[in-house]
């Protein structure tokens, strides 16, 4: 069972290249099969992986028997698997959703696939920074091939700048390691949480530099004011299952953000502690801002949903900077939540675009689509739940958001802003539903209804909302449970450095 660790990153590996042998590479449905069973697969692994986890505390696994700081090591603890588990719900979703037609526009569309969710996988499960700065490579360089899948002018566009931009981020990245490593002789996480205690006052700003260039990094990657630009257009050229599995890429910024400045750099680091706060707030509360007023601005239904995802980045950041056991509950809670539903409004997204002929997603009148009943409850669904009004997991993830906030000067700028967001979300999602689905033109549908996998996918997503209801206790005591022991740096750093690992990894 101690081997279980490696699975989220060598099972998508393997079937990527499984997918790549003749036999299955040459035809789609096999493809299709080996893909949707492998990730079926992978999702029962990593919630065994969490059950582990829950009975047995924080996992690590030393590659090869190369203990820490000097090997490759794997590190599972309740923050890193929670977000392996909605990697591979979210996967499963998507790729039925792509088995249903869209893989056929590419024949590299499901190893792509498989070897971005690798990348992501691993990027949790990583307990150093240059692996973490590899899986990111990995999960970034699929994403490339995948934006621009089936071709088109505009996804040509947005590749160019994404790609750019990215090539950049990954440049700071290195430049950040190599003045970290230059200084602390380390880039295992733990083991530079352990270092950055006793630096020497010459050391300091060094330190400092380089980890404020991570922030940079990670601001980039989550698409943090101002650094956000890229966000929408990329994510609104993409063809839907890519660009619902995207919807948990920029997560990855806002995890290393929350891994890194509290683990590194959090209560222990001394004259380093907090370091990115007094940037990350401001910047998150900007987002904030900058989302809603997207959400208003969109002309598309696909441009407002990468709006939303730009809206619950900043909500993520600002909880991130407030440094605390209920803030970072709240964003784990938060972060599941947002995820899976603006992913199922991608899917439907591109389920009313193509049912609605010429006028596509864009919030002009058209024709009627072809299964407005279903399209409208999905779409109904998703809007309520995103917005965060009651019943629906939005309306608890922003509960427990507000009561994280317990600094007055806090409270009352994050309180106003998510607030208002709320109310301009409510009036953006009302807008492009009422045209999408009453501002008929012309009496003939456009377009084939939906395929049975399609709707499976978006239901497969939209079921999130309510089972984070139903079983909202057991998920918050999670969420809980997991902050805590983000928080609980030195029994994380006296269990991977100091207890001592044989071959394979186990303790």
């Amino acid at each position: 069972m101690w081997h279980l660790i490696t699975a989220p990153v060598l099972l998508p590996m393997l079937t990527a290249l499984l997918i790549m042998l003749p036999p299955i590479h040459y035809s789609p449905m096999r493809r299709r099969w080996v893909s949707m069973i492998s990730s079926a697969i992978q999702l029962v692994l990593v919630v065994s992986l969490l059950m582990q986890v829950q009975q047995q505390g924080l996992i690590h696994y030393a590659i090869g028997n190369w203990q820490a700081p000097f090997g490759i090591i794997l590190v599972a603890d309740t923050l890193s698997v929670l977000l392996v588990c909605l990697t591979s719900f979210l996967a499963l979703g998507a790729i039925c959703y792509g088995s249903a037609g869209e893989d056929e526009k590419g024949s590299f569309f499901h190893p792509l696939f498989q070897f971005q969710i690798m990348g992501i996988n691993g990027a949790f499960l990583t307990g150093d920074l240059f692996n973490l700065f590899v899986f990111f490579e990995v999960l970034l360089i699929a994403s490339y091939a995948l934006l621009i899948h089936a071709g088109g002018k505009n996804k040509t566009k947005a590749a160019v700048h994404y790609v750019v931009l990215n090539l950049t981020g990954s440049a700071i990245f290195l430049i950040a390691l190599a003045v970290l490593y230059g200084t602390l002789g380390t880039l295992n996480i733990a083991d530079m949480a352990e270092k950055v205690a006793l630096l020497p006052a010459d050391d300091l700003m060094l330190v400092k530099s380089g980890g404020l260039m991570l922030m940079i990094v990670f601001a980039l990657k989550a698409a943090v004011l101002p650094l956000q630009f890229w966000l929408p257009a990329t994510y609104a050229s993409a063809s839907a299952p890519v660009a619902a599995l995207f919807a948990v890429m920029t997560k990855i910024g806002v995890y290393a953000l929350l891994r890194v400045y509290t683990t590194i750099f959090g209560a222990n680091a001394g004259e380093l502690s907090g370091i990115a706060a007094d940037w990350l707030l401001p910047a998150g509360l900007a987002t904030i801002a900058l989302g809603a007023v997207g959400v208003m601005a969109s002309q598309d239904f696909r441009k407002l949903v990468a709006n939303l995802v730009l809206l619950s980045v900043g909500t993520l950041v600002s909880l991130v900077a407030l440094h605390t056991e209920l803030s970072a509950a709240a964003a784990i809670y938060y972060t599941v939540h947002s995820t899976l539903v603006t992913a199922a409004l991608f899917l439907i997204a591109d389920l009313i675009a193509s049912q609605r002929g010429k006028a596509g997603d864009r919030l002009v009148s058209g024709r009627r689509v072809a299964q407005p009943v279903l399209l409208g409850f999905m779409f109904m669904l998703g809007a309520l739940t995103v917005a965060g009004l009651p019943p629906f997991s939005g309306f608890v993830g922003k509960l427990m958001l507000l009561q994280a906030v317990t600094e007055p000067g806090s409270r009352i700028a994050i309180w106003s802003l998510v607030l208002l967001s709320s109310l301009l979300v409510i009036i953006g999602l009302s807008r492009a539903g009422s045209t999408l689905f009453w501002r008929i033109s012309g009496s003939d549908t456009a377009g084939e209804k939906a395929a049975p996998l399609q709707i499976f996918a978006v239901c497969w997503l939209l079921l999130a909302s309510p089972l984070l209801v139903i079983f909202a206790g057991p998920f918050t005591e999670l969420s809980q449970q997991a902050a805590e022991q983000l928080y609980d740096t030195r029994s994380a750093i006296n269990t991977i450095l100091h207890s001592g690992v044989v071959e394979g990894g186990k303790q």
